[in-house]
């Protein structure tokens, strides 16, 4: 039934507009709220993989994105295993 209602001619637009809608605005609420305090850390990958669905580039920026946070979560972890050891 679902994908029927993707075959239609009209619905492939509509599915682009609304995942570039709710992918960019997630996005830019995360970059927000890197500034104002909130999880911004968790918005950005969510709204790049919404993104991501349409868009190659959204998928090479969320792909840096965790890289950046797997190697930040290392260093995090280094840094408090050391503090614990003193």
């Amino acid at each position: 039934m679902l994908k029927n209602v993707f075959d239609n001619p009209i619905a492939g637009p509509v599915k682009k507009v609304l995942i570039t809608v709710v992918g960019a605005t997630v996005t830019i609420l995360g970059i927000l709220l890197i500034i104002l305090p909130g999880p911004a850390f968790l918005l950005i990958p969510v709204g790049l993989a919404i993104l991501a669905i349409e868009y190659p580039i959204a998928r090479e920026w969320l792909r840096k994105c965790q890289r950046w946070m797997s190697v930040s979560a290392r260093k995090a972890d280094k840094f408090f295993a050391r503090r614990n050891t003193r």
